[in-house]
């Protein structure tokens, strides 16, 4: 699948909502902080540029995981994850991910399954809001 532009969590107070309202799943290696959007109300139409699937950001701070080559890797590596597990991810759900330097050390197939991992607690949030 791919990782289209409406996927992007870009909005500074979408971000800090999810920071400031949302949950979060400590990996290890990346913690992923996530938040379900407000449903739209019935009798309002669905704006055109309504987000319609799961939306993510991806954060590597110079604190926690290095230079710019090793930031652009782990944001790299975790959009990757993202684009291949992205079904796992419940449609009106915000996603942040917050990398740490081992994001750029472990094997992929490892994040993988730490990420369905955080993924299977994001989903039973999801029928009980």
């Amino acid at each position: 699948m791919r990782f289209r532009p409406e996927q992007h969590l870009r909005r500074q107070s979408d971000i800090r909502a999810v920071r400031e309202h949302g949950r979060r799943v400590d990996c290890r290696a990346f913690t992923v902080w996530w938040k379900h959007r407000a449903a739209p109300a019935v009798e309002q139409p669905a704006p055109t540029d309504a987000p319609t699937g799961a939306r993510v950001c991806v954060i590597a701070s110079t604190a926690a995981v290095g230079g710019a080559v090793q930031r652009n890797r782990a944001k790299r590596r975790l959009r990757e994850i993202f684009r291949h597990q992205q079904h796992r991810v419940p449609a009106d759900c915000d996603l942040l991910l917050v990398a740490r330097s081992a994001v750029t050390r472990q094997p992929m197939s490892e994040l993988e399954e730490k990420f369905a991992g955080a993924c299977g607690q994001i989903a039973p949030a999801a029928e009980n809001p």
